[in-house]
């Protein structure tokens, strides 16, 4: 298992992860600390248990939109596919009443 060492509100602290992970954890934790001093600029120094609480609720918010938003976009996606269902069995019916019509056409031409 490999260790990362991260820095979070002037706090190092090192992290186990998986083999291969340790950018990913890397950008995790700068996003955090990112958010803690975007909130430190906004409200100043209001505790950095509170700071912290806020930035994970902040994210935890975002995390929970893009969820919903992803949510949503299944469900457009699913009605689309429906509709395209639908309208594939009209044009294949549609299709069939042609070839009938123009198999009637043709016989009666023949007669």
């Amino acid at each position: 298992m490999a260790q990362v060492s991260v820095t979070i509100d002037g706090r190092r602290c090192r992290v186990a992860c998986n083999e291969g992970e340790e950018e990913r954890l890397e950008s995790l934790a700068r996003m955090i600390d990112d958010k803690i001093g975007e909130l430190r600029a906004s409200f100043g120094e209001i505790g950095d248990q509170r700071l912290v609480v806020m930035a994970a609720l902040t994210i935890a918010d975002n995390l929970a939109e893009a969820r919903d938003e992803v949510a949503a976009e299944r469900e457009r996606t699913r009605a689309v596919e429906a509709r395209n269902v639908a309208l594939a069995s009209s044009l294949d019916a549609l299709s069939s009443r042609l070839e009938s019509l123009s198999a009637q056409l043709a016989s009666g031409a023949e007669a």
